[in-house]
C-alpha cells in the first residue's frame, strides 16, 4: 500500500465518479490561507517539498485498490478505474521561505481533474502544517534579535515525521540546530544539547555528576544547573569548569524559574570568579513571546532553546487553509458559501514595495511595479528543477524579512499587510457570480403548475 491512500474517503469516490462520468478534463485547484491566526502579521511558505515528492512519486497500485475497495466496502473490480492512476499535471507554487499573506495562493495544481482531486489531502495536509511551524519559528528568531535559537521540539512533536520537519523548517528560519539526530545528520544542521534532570539525579551529588559528564566529554561542556537549588548548581559548575579548564565554548543551561532573574544572578556568578566566556542557554516552554519579554528586559542569556509550544505551533495550530477548484476544463468556477467565497480562475501574485500585494488572474499581463511569487515548480508531472536547499530557503526569508513593514515583524499585536485583488479579478468574479446566480435561480422562477 502506497501513500496514494493517505487521502480522505471523499476524494476517491469524488475521483471514481469523475472517471465514470468522463470529467477528465484540465482543473486548477488553488490553495491558499483565508485569514492569518490571531498574532500573526505573516506567515512563511513552507512544505512544498514534501508535496512534490507526493505528486512525483504518486502511482495507485493493486494494493491500494485493494484498500479503497475495503474502505467503500465494494468488490476491488469497481475501483479499478482507479488502478495506476499517476499525478500527470502542472504545478505553480510560491518557494519555500518567501513571505505570504492571506488569501494569496500557496500553490496551483492543474492536472486531469480525478488526479488534481485525489491530492488534495495530502498536499493541503503538508502545507498547512509547515506552514504554520514555520510562521512560528521565523517569530522566534525575530524574537531573540540575534541571538541563538535552538529546536528541542521532537519528543512532544506530533510525531517523528513533525518532529523532523520542525528542525527543517527551524534551520529554514534561522535555527542555529537542533536537538534531532536523524534530522541533523539528514540535513546537514548542527545537534545541540546537554543532559536531562534524571543524569544530575543518577549521581551521589550534583558535582560528581558535572565531572562525570565532562569526564566523557572532552572539549566545551554545557551543564544543566537547576535540578536542585540554581544559584548552587552554577556555583558547582563553575568549579567544575574552572578546575577541568573547559570555560571557553562552555555553558549553563537554565530549565525553570524566572529565567531572567537566574540568569542574571547565574552571569553575575560567572563573571565573579573569571568565566565571563561561559554562556547562559534558557530553555523550558519557551517561545516568541517569552523570548521577546527576556530579551526586553535585558536577561543576559545568549541562547534560547525552544521546544514543545513550537514544534506544535501551540497558540496557532492550524491555519484556516483551504484547496478550492477554481477553474474546470476551461470555465473559471467559484464558491459562494457564507463566509467562504472563493475567487475564479488561476492567479498569480506581485509582490510590490512594503507588501503593497496584488492579486491578479494568472494571464494578465504584468503590472510593471512587482514581481510575481508563484513560480512553476512542475510541469507534466515531473520537477522543472532540483530540489531546493535549506541554504537557498533560508536566504528568502531572510530577504523576505527584511522588507517587511515593522507592524507585521511584531511579536505582540502586529498588523499583517492587506493583499488587494486587480479589477480583472474582481471583473470576473462578479461575471460568474451572475452566471452561477441565474443557473440557481432559473428554476425556482417558473410558475409551478397546480
Amino acid at each position: 500500500m502506497s501513500e496514494a491512500t493517505t487521502t480522505d474517503l471523499y476524494e476517491v469516490t469524488m475521483a471514481m465518479s469523475y472517471l465514470r462520468e468522463g470529467m477528465t478534463g484540465p482543473a486548477t485547484f488553488s490553495l491558499f490561507v483565508r485569514d492569518l491566526p490571531p498574532e500573526r502579521g505573516f506567515l512563511v511558505a513552507a512544505g512544498l517539498e514534501s508535496a512534490l515528492d507526493h505528486l512525483s512519486g504518486l502511482r495507485v497500485g493493486p494494493e491500494d485498490i485493494d484498500a479503497f475497495a475495503s474502505a467503500l466496502h465494494r468488490p476491488p473490480r469497481d475501483l479499478q478505474p482507479l488502478l495506476g492512476l499517476e499525478f500527470t499535471g502542472d504545478v505553480r507554487a510560491v518557494p519555500e521561505g518567501r513571505i505570504v499573506l492571506a488569501g494569496e495562493p500557496l500553490l496551483e495544481v492543474t492536472a486531469p481533474l480525478p488526479q488534481a482531486q485525489l491530492v488534495e489531502t495530502y498536499v493541503l495536509n503538508q502545507l498547512s502544517h509547515q506552514t504554520a511551524i514555520a510562521s512560528k519559528a521565523a517569530r522566534c528568531v525575530l524574537a531573540a534579535a540575534g541571538r541563538p535559537v535552538v529546536d528541542f521540539s521532537l519528543r512532544r512533536a506530533h510525531g517523528p515525521q513533525a518532529g523532523f520537519q520542525a528542525a527543517r523548517l527551524g534551520a529554514m528560519a534561522g535555527f542555529a540546530g537542533t536537538s534531532n539526530v536523524a534530522a541533523a545528520t539528514a540535513l546537514g544542521i548542527p545537534a545541540v544539547g546537554t543532559m536531562a534532570h534524571s543524569y544530575v539525579e543518577a549521581f551521589a551529588t550534583e558535582e560528581d555528576a558535572f565531572r562525570a559528564f565532562a569526564r566523557c566529554h572532552p572539549g566545551p561542556v554545557t551543564l544543566l544547573v537547576d535540578t536542585y537549588d540554581t544559584e548552587e548548581g552554577v556555583r558547582v559548575a563553575a568549579r567544575v569548569l574552572q578546575d577541568l579548564d573547559r570555560g571557553p565554548g562552555s555553558a549553563v543551561r537554565l530549565d525553570s524559574g524566572d529565567l531572567g532573574a537566574l540568569a542574571a544572578r547565574a552571569r553575575s556568578i560567572l563573571d565573579s570568579v573569571g568565566l565571563p566566556e561561559v554562556r547562559v542557554i534558557a530553555s523550558g516552554g519557551l517561545d516568541e513571546y517569552a523570548v521577546d519579554d527576556l530579551v526586553r528586559s535585558g536577561a543576559p542569556i545568549d541562547t534560547y532553546a525552544v521546544g514543545t509550544r513550537v514544534g506544535v505551533s501551540a497558540d496557532a495550530p492550524y491555519l484556516d487553509s483551504a484547496y478550492k477548484m477554481v477553474e474546470y476544463d476551461g470555465r473559471p468556477v467559484m464558491k459562494l458559501s457564507s463566509a467562504k467565497v472563493t475567487a475564479p480562475g488561476p492567479k498569480q501574485v506581485f509582490r510590490r514595495t512594503a507588501y503593497a500585494d496584488v492579486i491578479r488572474l494568472a494571464d494578465e499581463q504584468s503590472p510593471g511595479d512587482g514581481s510575481p511569487l508563484l513560480e512553476t515548480v512542475m510541469r507534466g508531472g515531473q520537477r522543472t528543477c532540483g530540489r531546493t536547499t535549506l541554504d537557498a530557503c533560508r536566504e528568502r526569508l531572510a530577504a523576505d524579512l527584511a522588507g517587511l513593514p515593522p507592524a507585521a515583524r511584531r511579536i505582540r499585536n502586529p498588523v499583517a499587510p492587506r493583499a488587494t485583488v486587480s479589477e480583472h479579478l474582481s471583473a470576473l468574479a462578479r461575471c460568474v457570480r451572475r452566471h452561477i446566480d441565474e443557473q440557481t435561480s432559473a428554476p425556482y422562477a417558473r410558475p409551478v403548475s397546480p
